[in-house]
């Protein structure tokens, strides 16, 4: 896999304790630095910060992409397969639930993904993503 440069993400949340649970136990995040307004966390070596900003945290329209509705502002990541896996996995024995089940999406086509979605506390909505090879994350149909 080639290297990328880490991505930074600020994002909303209405209780940083919440937060912290969610980032820090079911998704395996460690913290960095934090205040009583927002805290780092390290999502597989890209640097999110969870702001405490409760009016911010809205409903989020959905489309439809391959009979699911996707939440139009997600954020998330692209995993290599065995990766995506354990966290999937992660996730169902933590009993989290999901906003769009663990599934193979585009299948047999250019683009051809595992992916899912869940919800943070505060509603922010994460895709986590895979592809069989890096070339085919921007493949076109």
């Amino acid at each position: 896999m080639k290297s990328i440069p880490r991505f930074h993400l600020a994002f909303p949340v209405h209780d940083l304790n919440e937060a912290r649970t969610f980032y820090v136990d079911i998704l395996g995040c460690n913290t960095g630095r934090e205040s009583d307004k927002w805290i780092d966390f390290d999502l597989y070596g890209h640097q999110i910060v969870a702001h405490l900003s409760p009016d911010d945290c809205s409903p989020v329209s959905t489309n439809p992409v391959d009979k699911d509705n996707i939440p139009c502002r997600h954020f998330g990541l692209i995993l290599e397969w065995r990766k995506w896996e354990q966290l999937k996995n992660r996730i169902k024995k933590l009993n989290h639930g999901f906003l769009v089940e663990p599934k193979t999406r585009f299948k047999s086509e250019p683009g051809e993904q595992g992916t899912f979605f869940i919800n943070d506390p505060s509603g922010n909505a994460l895709e986590f993503k895979t592809f069989k090879t890096d070339s085919m994350v921007f493949e076109k149909s």
